[in-house]
């Protein structure tokens, strides 16, 4: 999902668009999460940028996302760039002490 999100609508609140938003990524996520892993690989990781733009992207992790949509709420932000690509990842091995 690459998306620039717009913050203005003639007929909605900004409050509105902004749960919108939130709602769109998580749908998202849970949608993927629910995709077939491939071979050898243990669960879906998510590589994330956020910014006013493209451009100005920059990567947060999957768990700031709606951190980061909240901060663009408080400075009144009229749009924001958010890009998540699934990766499938596998869990590192704890060492055994």
């Amino acid at each position: 999902m690459k998306k620039n999100f717009v913050l203005s609508h003639p007929k909605k609140p900004y409050q509105r668009l902004i749960e919108e938003a939130k709602n769109e990524v998580k749908q998202y996520i849970k949608a993927e999460r629910n995709k077939a892993l491939p071979e050898g690989a243990d669960f879906w990781g998510f590589n994330c940028k956020f910014g006013q733009t493209a451009d100005k992207a920059r990567a947060i992790h999957e768990g700031d996302i709606n951190t980061n949509i909240s901060s663009a709420q408080s400075q009144h932000w009229k749009s924001f760039y958010l890009e998540v690509i699934p990766t499938p990842k596998t869990r590192a091995k704890r060492s055994e002490d």
